[in-house]
């Protein structure tokens, strides 16, 4: 897998964000407010999905260019979100490559969260790999508690093996900029990264951190789904998103 961790200039994108980046000086130099990324540089896009959606037209959402998706299955060890099984098979049988993902919480020990997601996410030899969903929740009216970092670490390597266990794949892990900095930087560099950075382009906000998938928008609008949905990037052209999901695919495989 190829990477941009700073300057990435996609193809076909130069004079647009190219020459922005250059402008700010790439993306050390880029401060205040006014630097907006420009996701639309990327080759290959996806959206993340649950509940909220709704139903989903995934016919539509396939006809639109949505190359991946990501479909909510479970939060804690006691909630699964109702539209999970219906979105699974609806996705694969439109053909768009999917994948589960597991919504972290801090009150309940990662062994019972482990056993919860795999009871509800069959596994699928064509599936994307597992992500595990690592955020600070401070608006929860049950657990709004952050964990020391040392110990968030710890829980997420007791379900990231778990998930690895199951599945034969490495898991991917999302993360928005505050958990990112208050527990993430500097560990779990042989995972693949999913950033949260609605604003930034995420060099600004997560400075060298490899990633494959980017987050940029909760406000993004596909045809098939009423009403807003995330929108995400992968992080290379698309023979590079062919050849990472094919190694996805393998008995056993580590993910790019």
């Amino acid at each position: 897998m190829r990477y941009f961790p700073r300057c990435f200039f996609p193809l076909g994108s130069f004079f647009g964000l190219g020459l922005a980046l250059l402008a700010g000086g790439c993306a050390g130099g880029v401060t205040g407010d006014d630097f907006f990324p420009n996701p639309s540089a990327y080759e290959v896009s996806g959206i993340d999905v649950s509940r909220y959606q709704g139903d989903i037209d995934w016919n539509s959402v396939r006809a639109a260019g949505v190359r991946f998706a990501w479909i909510k299955a479970t939060e804690g060890g006691d909630r699964a979100d109702e539209k999970f099984g219906q979105n699974w098979a609806a996705a694969k049988a439109a053909g768009v490559p999917r994948g589960a993902y597991h919504f972290a919480y801090w009150c309940r020990p990662m062994e019972e969260q482990a056993a919860w997601f795999t009871a509800h996410v069959p596994n699928d030899p064509d599936a994307l790999p597992p992500v595990l969903d690592v955020e600070w929740n401070g608006h929860s009216k049950t657990c709004p508690k952050r964990l020391p970092r040392d110990a968030a670490i710890a829980q997420m390597k007791i379900i990231l093996a778990a998930m690895e266990r199951a599945y034969g794949k490495k898991p991917v892990i999302y993360t928005s900029i505050d958990f990112h900095r208050d527990v993430m930087q500097g560990e779990f560099s042989d995972y693949p990264i999913w950033v949260r950075s609605v604003k930034y382009y995420p060099a600004v906000k997560y400075g060298d951190r490899r990633w494959h998938f980017w987050q940029h928008t909760a406000e993004g609008h596909v045809a098939g789904i009423r009403g807003y949905v995330d929108r995400n990037a992968f992080n290379g052209s698309i023979k590079e998103w062919q050849a990472w999901l094919a190694d996805t695919k393998a008995p056993g495989s580590h993910g790019a």
